[in-house]
This record gives structure tokens, C-alpha cells and sequence, in this order.
């Protein structure tokens, strides 16, 4: 019994999944070269691959920049009051609104830079904040 447990699990784990590896693996190597990939250290390859898990948003509040808003606005500061109350989860959730993305590129919380921006509408109440996710800019209506 032992023996057939021991061939089993060795098919299922190992045997049944090399040739759709070798396939994702082919496929991977030819976008990213392994020789690319030898020069880093595990936690750098993470880092790499998933950006940055933690997030400061203090200072993703201070590389905002204001288009025809004013730090000072009452829109903008009740946008921030708001924001800093949310629970983590829901941060990470507007970060991939804005960008696509939930997690902080790998250069850090200083290349993470977006605009707000007021769309100039004459009602206001009757559209929905949006974002361009290329250009990380937040239209958000008054």
C-alpha cells in the first residue's frame, strides 16, 4: 500500500503537471528571459513581481497633485477625512480603481503620484467620481 500511495502521490504532484509546466514555463522564459531573472534575490523577485504589500498613505496624500481644486477645498478635505477612515481593504480597493493595481509599484510610495481633478460640470450630483487608470488621475465631481 505504502508503495502505490508513494506512486500516487509522485504522478499526481509531479509527473501528471510537467508537460503544462514546461508549457507555462516556456511561454514565461520567452517574455523574461531566466538570465534576467538570476540577478535578483528572492525577496527582491517578490517585490518585483507584486510591488510593495504595505502602504503609507499619508504620503500617497502628500503626492497628490489638484487640478482647478485647492488643498484647501472643502471636496478635497472631505475626501481625505473620508479616505483615512477606511479600513485597510478598502484603500486597496481605490488604489485599484485609480490604478489598476491594489499594491504600490516596486520604485515605492514616490512614484505612486495622481491627480484629482474637478470635471467642471454644471451639476455635479449627477455623475459618479472616475478615474483614468493610465494617467492615475481621480475625477471627482464637487
Amino acid at each position: 500500500r505504502k508503495e502505490f500511495v508513494d506512486l500516487y502521490v509522485n504522478y499526481v504532484f509531479n509527473e501528471s503537471i510537467q508537460k503544462p509546466f514546461r508549457d507555462f514555463e516556456k511561454g514565461f522564459l520567452r517574455g523574461c528571459p531566466a538570465g534576467s531573472w538570476t540577478m535578483f534575490l528572492p525577496a527582491e523577485l517578490q517585490l518585483v513581481l507584486q510591488g510593495h504589500t504595505k502602504c503609507d498613505w499619508k504620503l500617497l496624500e502628500k503626492n497628490v497633485t489638484y487640478r482647478q481644486y485647492g488643498m484647501s477645498d472643502q471636496t478635497i478635505r472631505n475626501f481625505w477625512t473620508v479616505f483615512h477612515k477606511l479600513p485597510e481593504k478598502k484603500k486597496k480597493e481605490f488604489l485599484a480603481f485609480l490604478t489598476g493595481s491594489d499594491q504600490i509599484p516596486v520604485y515605492g510610495h514616490r512614484s505612486l503620484e495622481f491627480t484629482i481633478e474637478d470635471p467642471k460640470v454644471t451639476n455635479p450630483d449627477e455623475i459618479y467620481p472616475s478615474a483614468n487608470t493610465c494617467y492615475h488621475i481621480l475625477v471627482l465631481p464637487r
